[in-house]
């Protein structure tokens, strides 16, 4: 409402001036008056222009008298752009980490959602391989440099294949289904042109429901060396003749050989099992059905070198500490 009286204010006003401004130019006219030495028709025409002038400046005057934001606007516009182009420039940078926020939270969000669908594959048994698990192992030889590359490449066609029959096993055409990173594949080139015995394990990068169309997997590189010694002893433990039953000394055998592929597991090997000499068992318990010790150690002994991807292959021995 204050706008309006404003407006009528300023017409009244203007229309106020310009009423006073014609009457006194019309008297000066007829009164043939001169200021400045000017003629009598020019010094009405001056009059009438000090007028105009009046109006204007008793407009603006009161304009700016009532409205604040005029004022602002007038005199303190430039400093006003100037500190928003500045608050400009300062949102471009928080612009930028809140579009990184949101794709963090939408990254987030998909990766809850993937989550929520593994747990649910999970629990219903959905899956065919498992995060971590190896595709395959195998041993590579370096001595020939020019088919370094090759040997790779046939490694990774048979992972693809071992995928591709657990994946998608009713499709019998193979896909390559198996993606690995090229500056992987690069690296793992490198190091085994350096020379020397190597062992590539390709294992899934996250767990892999049957049917999906591609399986993400990273290369691992170990050096192919000597686990253990043929007649080296593994791991023992103690026995009585009181454990001398079936159930107890299976259980007994078995916590021997679990200790001795965890201890292979530790020095690096990529084995999952310990393979016990098939007479062993029997050898052990008619051994001692013949002797009434009633302590002993049980070890287990290799009975072969065995490298980083070889079985290795034990027997049991007894140990009469006091003998």
């Amino acid at each position: 409402m204050s706008g309006w009286i404003l407006i009528i204010f300023l017409l009244l006003l203007g229309g106020l001036i310009s009423t006073l401004g014609d009457l006194l130019g019309s008297k000066i006219g007829k009164a043939r008056l001169s200021i400045l030495k000017l003629r009598p028709k020019k010094t009405a025409i001056l009059i009438t222009v000090l007028t105009g002038s009046l109006i204007s400046a008793s407009s603006l005057s009161l304009m700016l008298l009532v409205n604040r934001q005029l004022r602002v606007g007038l005199f303190r516009l430039g400093d006003l752009q100037q500190k928003l182009q500045e608050s400009k420039e300062l949102l471009i940078p928080l612009k930028k980490e809140r579009e990184k926020l949101e794709n963090k939270i939408q990254g987030k969000e998909t990766e809850l959602k993937q989550l929520e669908k593994n747990i649910i594959a999970l629990r219903n048994g959905q899956f065919v391989i498992r995060s971590g698990q190896s595709l395959i192992i195998s041993e590579i030889d370096s001595s020939n440099k020019e088919d370094i590359k090759a040997q790779i490449e046939k490694i990774i066609i048979k992972a693809n294949i071992f995928t591709h029959k657990i994946v998608k096993p009713k499709s019998k055409e193979i896909k390559n289904l198996l993606l690995l990173r090229k500056n992987h594949i690069e690296e793992l080139q490198k190091t085994i042109l350096k020379g020397g015995d190597w062992v590539i394990n390709i294992k899934s990068v996250r767990n892999v429901l049957r049917g999906e169309n591609f399986v993400y997997a990273f290369p691992e590189i170990t050096k192919n060396k000597i686990i253990v010694k043929k007649g080296e002893k593994i791991t023992k433990i103690n026995f009585n003749h009181e454990d001398f039953n079936k159930k107890d000394f299976g259980d007994k055998v078995n916590f021997l050989l679990s200790s001795s592929l965890a201890e292979m597991k530790r020095r690096g090997s990529l084995i999952n099992e310990i393979k016990l000499r098939s007479d062993s068992i029997k050898e052990l318990r008619d051994l001692l059905s013949k002797n009434d010790k009633t302590k002993f150690e049980l070890e287990a002994v290799s009975l072969r070198n065995s490298k980083t991807v070889q079985p290795v292959i034990v027997e049991l021995n007894i140990n009469y500490p006091n003998s």
